[in-house]
């Protein structure tokens, strides 16, 4: 599973002066916010921005400069994958180290496709760890068997939320690299690319 929360994209406007840069153009630029920062592009930029989209990566570095802020809710085996796309890239993650044991592990906290009799089993046993090391007095320690017991036994399917800036630029970059891949959470994410506002201009598909 993936999730995405507390969307926020910002910088169109100076992002786009500065594509106008090279061409000294910036008395065409059309865009404009209205209330509460909601962007508008104007068909001059748009027309540009799709122009140097689809020039390659030399030529849009404006991508660069289009911020994004999101909240992504997703597995460790994700997330292992994600930091390929670590330029351009800051996250601030929930920590397993901080947070482990606080409460019993449940399903909802995992990306198991079904909760089958192994799901099962599997959350007994690594509870049943976590109340050993309760009744051992809740030592978060490297020495401390109990501890330790519980990272190891960790599936790579448990969540975590990140709170990710990145820009469209690696967007793009995660599009194209990542729109067909095996895992789902890949294509969720491609979706929701998709979804993003003038998304057009890292997809480099036409609107209609």
């Amino acid at each position: 599973m993936i999730g995405f929360d507390h969307l926020k994209i910002y910088n169109w406007l100076d992002a786009l002066r500065g594509m106008r840069n090279s061409y000294k153009s910036w008395d065409e630029q059309d865009s404009y916010e209205i209330k509460d920062n909601v962007f508008v592009m104007g068909d001059k930029d748009y027309e540009l921005a799709m122009k140097l989209s689809k020039a390659g990566s030399d030529h849009a570095k404006y991508l660069r400069q289009i911020l994004v802020s999101i909240d992504i809710i997703a597995p460790e085996y994700f997330w292992k994958e994600f930091d390929t796309y670590k330029i351009g890239t800051v996250a601030n993650s929930t920590s397993m180290m901080h947070t482990l044991g606080n409460k019993p592990l449940t399903a909802d906290m995992f990306s198991f496709d079904e909760v089958d009799n192994d799901v099962v089993e599997y959350l007994d046993l690594i509870n049943k760890v976590r109340c050993e090391w309760i009744i051992a007095g809740k030592i978060k320690h490297s020495r401390c068997p109990e501890w330790r017991k519980m990272n190891q036994l960790m599936s790579i399917a448990y969540n975590y939320r990140r709170t990710v800036t990145m820009n469209y630029a690696v967007l793009q970059s995660i599009y194209n690299s990542r729109k067909n891949h095996r895992l789902s959470e890949w294509v969720d994410m491609s979706i929701w690319i998709e979804c993003l506002p003038y998304s057009n201009l890292i997809t480099q598909k036409e609107r209609f």
